[in-house]
């Protein structure tokens, strides 16, 4: 027999389970109508009815299913902003795409569902392919669905900014048994560009706009690959690793992106880096061969646009600080900057095996001001390019 407590219990349980359906519960209305360059998509739902968002390609599509829940609304509903056409099939409806578009907004009141779509970048809407989870879902709160609205309430003008702020991931080179480079007076590049990072980091904190990542916060030696999956998997906006390398005769900083090398100094410099250890692969959705090339090839260009971006900040904001290498914006296959998904930079804060560039990185207030000039190109990287996850425009 049950006691009192038990019976409690169960009548909790019971109570906070949703209404039944009938078995023959239906979507039975839809609609699709321009919203500015985007499109609005309201359908309504029978009480509890699941639903999930997902992208597409072959061709691009938004695909809308509702797990038990058969779809009773119009056939077709036309075609509105990105979306070509919208045609139901069993157990939901498909958005055949004119362009790439992606989830804005989703607002969940009373027994509807508007789903606000926008257009967005081809490699964008690659991305959202190669993550494998939906938009938005019925019951959570996934990283895409921006600001699911609760009864009674008005989703925010722009939800984008409602979720959580862009991740910076600062990679202060070599550390463990790597020192890097070690300058005349025994400077140590690993030391150097720890503390350097470090610096930045209260910078990029202070300012708010952003969170921020060390793959390294001590003495400790980190395979290059490993630093790689470690933006990665976070799903970092923005790679910047930091260093302080020799070359004979050089002075100055610098900043790279990814390429085949622009010179025989950027070549040098990639080549000793990547010795630290062997990269490792980088990880494609599990789909055709031709699908992942694609992919792999939007998303790269998009990445590479970014990363130029950002060198060509770090360069302005330095230059107005401390000395700076010819040519000072260069390209180099560095391993560090192979995630094909994330703008990435390495910045030469200076050469160690030059006396005034080592002189310079051992003093706290030079590496203040280094900080202090990539804070600010951080942020201008930020708040020109934005990510659509975090700082697109309203």
């Amino acid at each position: 027999m049950l006691g009192r407590r038990a019976l409690a219990s169960l009548a909790l349980a019971f109570a906070a389970l949703p209404p039944p359906r009938p078995a023959d519960a239906a979507v039975t209305d839809a609609a699709l109508e321009q919203a500015g360059d985007g499109a609005r998509l309201t359908l309504t739902l029978p009480a509890g009815t699941r639903w999930r968002l997902a992208a597409a390609t072959g061709p691009n599509r938004l695909v809308l299913t509702t797990p038990g829940s058969p779809w009773r609304g119009p056939a077709s509903l036309g075609s509105a902003g990105p979306v070509r056409r919208a045609v139901a099939e069993r157990g939901g409806l498909r958005l055949d795409l004119l362009r790439p578009a992606t989830l804005k907004r989703v607002e969940e009141n009373r027994g509807r569902l508007i789903l606000d779509l926008e257009p967005t970048t081809a490699a964008s809407f690659a991305r959202l392919v190669a993550a494998g989870r939906p938009l938005a879902e019925s019951g959570t709160a996934t990283a895409s669905n921006l600001g699911r609205s609760q009864p009674g309430t008005t989703a925010p003008r722009n939800p984008a900014r409602a979720g959580p702020l862009p991740l910076v991931v600062l990679d202060p080179g070599h550390g463990g048994r790597d020192p890097g480079t070690i300058g005349t007076q025994g400077t140590q590049e690993k030391r150097i560009v720890l503390a350097a990072a470090e610096e930045l980091r209260k910078v990029l904190e202070a300012g708010g706009r952003c969170r921020v990542a060390m793959t390294r916060s001590s003495d400790r030696f980190v395979p290059l690959g490993d630093r790689v999956e470690f933006a990665r998997r976070r799903q970092a906006a923005l790679f910047v690793s930091l260093h302080a390398d020799s070359a004979p005769g050089a002075r100055g900083a610098s900043v790279y992106t990814l390429g085949d090398s622009s010179d025989a100094l950027a070549g040098a410099l990639a080549r000793r880096e990547n010795l630290a250890d062997r990269a490792g692969g980088l990880r494609l959705p599990s789909v055709s061969p031709e699908v992942q090339a694609i992919l792999l090839s939007l998303m790269r260009a998009e990445t590479r646009a970014g990363s130029a971006r950002m060198a060509g900040l770090v360069v302005d904001e330095l230059g107005g600080d401390v000395p700076l290498l010819p040519n000072t914006h260069r390209q180099a296959g560095f391993v560090v900057l192979k995630a094909p998904e994330i703008p990435s930079v390495l910045v030469e804060m200076g050469f160690l095996s030059h006396p005034a560039d080592e002189a310079a990185l051992r003093r706290p207030d030079h590496r203040a001001k280094v900080a202090r000039a990539l804070g600010r190109a951080i942020h201008g990287w930020l708040a020109r390019a934005g990510t659509a996850e975090a700082l697109a425009a309203g």
